[in-house]
């Protein structure tokens, strides 16, 4: 199915993460959904790494959740308590397929 999405691809080294943290980060998710067009939210952890995606209609809703003022509070906090060390990433998302497949993703000859 062809799709024009972003995704934000976020990855962390993390230090010690306290009660705070999980408050915190399922506050910005709700955000993100609610609040900023956020379609999906996806985080994994393994260890010390934690890899979260997002994903956008568009890279305006991107800037906008990027420039939140509470959205802005939480980067501080990660930097100063919960993160050794992140990357962020933003791609855009062209095609997309699934198995089994979305009754609306179904194509011939694809």
């Amino acid at each position: 199915m062809n799709v024009i999405m972003y995704v934000v691809i976020f990855r962390a080294k993390t230090r010690e993460t306290d009660e705070e943290y999980f408050i915190v980060a399922n506050r910005m998710r709700e955000l993100a959904i609610e609040q900023f067009g956020c379609i999906e939210f996806a985080a994994v952890t393994e260890g010390n790494n934690e890899i979260a995606l997002s994903y956008w209609p568009d890279e305006a809703s991107i800037r906008h959740w990027k420039s939140h003022a509470e959205h802005q509070i939480a980067q501080q906090l990660g930097r100063k308590h919960w993160y050794e060390s992140y990357s962020v990433q933003v791609a855009q998302i062209s095609r997309e397929y699934c198995f089994p497949a979305k009754k609306a993703s179904v194509e011939v000859g694809t």
